[in-house]
C-alpha cells in the first residue's frame, strides 16, 4: 500500500445488510489500494451508506450527508436513500453521486472517478491482477453492460431469476473495458439479456469516462469502445429501431460487422405466443436495411422449432423467412419445458418426434445457405484472430465467427503465429460451416 494512495472516509447507517453493504465495497476499495480514513480532515473524499426505512432514518442520513460535506466537502452517497436521489440532491446538491443498495460497483466506480488512483501491478504482492480473473483466453473477454430483463417472453424464466433490467453506469464500463484492452484483450464482446436496451432502465443518464460526460445508451457505448483498437462484437441485440443507428459504424468498421438477434421464429401467431419484443417489426425490412448500410455485415440467430401450438403452416413460414433472409449463422433449439415458464400452459404441445423431424430440416436448409455463403468467400482476403496453434496449423476467427458458437479459420503454415494475433490470410477452400486459408502474401 503506497502512503500516496488516496484516502476514503466512510460512514455506514442503517441495518446489518447495510453494515454488510459497506463491508464490501471497503474490501474493494482496500483491493484496489485506498486507504481507510478515520476522520473527515484526513479523508480525499467521504462514503455515506445511508437508511431510508422511516422517517427518522432518513433525517439521520440527511444530516450525517451534511456534516460531511460541511468537514470534507467531497461526498458520495449510497444505500437505500439513495434510491430516492432527488430528495437527496434538492437538500444537498453539491454531493458528487448518489446511488441506490448494493450497487457496490457504481460506488467503487465512483470513487475511482473523483479521488483518482492509478498504480501499476505487483505480481509479487498482487492477488488479483488489474483486469480480474478471466476465464476466457487472454486475447478475447466478455463484457458485460447490465443484468437482467424487462420482456416476458413466454418460454423464458430469466427475468424470474435476475429480476429486471439493471445497466451499469457507462462509466463503469468503459473502465472495465479499458483495463482488459491494456492486459492483453484483443477483442471485446459484449453481452447482457438485451443489449439494445442499454441504459434504458437508467433514462440514458449521463456519466463520465476520462473526465469527459457520456450517456449511458447503446449508441455511445459502441462508438466509446470503437475508439480503444480491438474487435468489439454485439450479443444478445434486439432489432429496436434505434439499432439502425449503429450499423454505420459496423460499415466505418469501427466495430464489428456483426450482429446476434435472436429472432426465434418468422409465425406472427407464434411471435406472439412467445410474447417476444419487436415481433409486429417486418424483420426481412430490417435486415435488407442492414444489409444496404453495411453488405458485408454478419447476421447471426437464434430459432425455436415445436414451440406450444406450432402448426406445419408456421413452421413453414420459418424456413420461407430463412430462405429469404439468407442469415450467415444459425442456431436451432427444439422445445424445451423449463419449469416456472408459462409457455408450459399453452396448449397443443408438439409431439417430440415432429420436433425433430422439424429440427432436422430446419439446420439441413441452414447448412446448404452457410455452405453458400462462405463459398463466396473463397479466393478474398479476411483479417482473422488466431486462437490457438497447434505445430503448423493455427485454428483462427474472423470478423464474422464470435468463440464457441460460430466457423472457424483453419490456417495452415502458421508454426510461427501465436494467439491473439492479427493478420490477413487468403482463402483457399470451405466448408458448411468453416474457412480454410493460407497467410496472405
Amino acid at each position: 500500500m503506497s502512503a500516496n494512495s488516496p484516502k476514503v472516509g466512510f460512514v455506514s447507517l442503517g441495518c446489518p445488510k447495510a453494515l454488510v453493504d459497506s463491508e464490501r465495497i471497503l474490501t474493494q476499495l482496500r483491493t484496489d489500494g485506498y486507504q481507510i480514513s478515520a476522520s473527515y480532515d484526513d479523508a480525499d473524499l467521504v462514503v455515506v451508506n445511508t437508511c431510508g426505512f422511516i422517517d427518522s432514518a432518513k433525517a439521520e442520513s440527511l444530516e450525517a450527508i451534511a456534516e460531511a460535506l460541511e468537514s470534507n466537502g467531497k461526498v458520495i452517497v449510497t444505500g437505500c436513500m439513495g434510491a430516492q436521489a432527488e430528495e437527496i440532491t434538492r437538500v444537498h446538491p453539491k454531493v458528487l453521486s448518489v446511488t441506490g443498495p448494493a450497487q457496490y460497483e457504481d460506488v467503487v466506480s465512483a470513487v475511482h472517478r473523483f479521488a483518482p488512483f492509478s498504480r501499476s501491478h505487483d505480481p509479487h504482492i498482487d492477488l488479483i491482477p488489474p483486469q480480474g480473473i478471466k476465464l476466457t483466453p487472454r486475447h478475447y473477454a466478455y463484457l458485460k453492460i447490465s443484468e437482467g430483463c424487462n420482456h416476458k417472453c413466454t418460454f423464458c424464466i430469466i427475468p424470474d431469476l435476475r429480476g429486471r433490467l439493471v445497466s451499469r453506469p457507462i462509466g463503469s464500463v468503459l473502465e472495465e473495458a479499458e483495463r482488459l484492452v491494456k492486459s492483453g484483450v484483443r477483442e471485446l464482446l459484449v453481452i447482457s439479456q438485451d443489449t439494445s436496451a442499454y441504459g434504458f432502465d437508467l433514462k440514458y443518464k449521463l456519466d463520465f469516462w476520462n473526465g469527459m460526460p457520456i450517456k449511458s445508451r447503446m449508441l455511445e457505448l459502441c462508438e466509446a469502445l470503437s475508439s480503444m483498437g480491438v474487435w468489439v462484437r454485439l450479443h444478445y441485440v434486439y432489432p429496436y429501431p434505434h439499432v439502425d443507428n449503429i450499423i454505420p459504424l459496423m460499415a466505418e468498421r469501427k466495430i464489428l460487422p456483426y450482429l446476434d438477434i435472436p429472432f426465434q421464429h418468422a409465425s406472427p401467431r407464434i411471435l406472439k405466443a412467445m410474447k417476444r419484443p419487436a415481433a409486429a417489426a417486418n424483420t426481412l425490412a430490417t435486415v435488407k436495411r442492414w444489409r444496404d448500410i453495411c453488405p458485408d455485415i454478419t447476421i447471426r440467430s437464434t430459432f425455436i422449432v415445436g414451440f406450444p401450438g406450432e402448426t406445419d403452416d408456421d413452421f413453414e413460414m420459418l424456413l420461407d423467412f430463412l430462405s429469404e433472409a439468407q442469415l450467415d449463422r444459425v442456431g436451432c433449439f427444439q422445445y424445451s419445458p423449463v419449469d416456472g415458464a408459462r409457455a408450459n400452459q399453452l396448449d397443443n404441445p408438439v409431439a417430440p418426434e415432429v420436433m425433430q423431424h422439424r429440427w432436422e430440416q430446419l439446420m439441413e436448409l441452414q447448412a446448404g445457405i452457410s455452405h453458400d455463403r462462405l463459398a463466396a468467400k473463397v479466393g478474398t482476403q479476411i483479417e482473422v484472430l488466431v486462437d490457438s496453434v497447434d505445430g503448423q496449423q493455427a485454428v483462427a476467427r474472423s470478423w464474422a465467427d464470435a468463440p464457441e458458437i460460430d466457423g472457424l479459420v483453419h490456417i495452415k503454415n502458421a508454426g510461427d503465429l501465436q494467439p491473439g494475433d492479427s493478420l490477413q490470410v487468403s482463402v483457399n477452400a470451405s466448408d458448411d460451416y468453416d474457412l480454410y486459408a493460407d497467410l496472405a502474401k
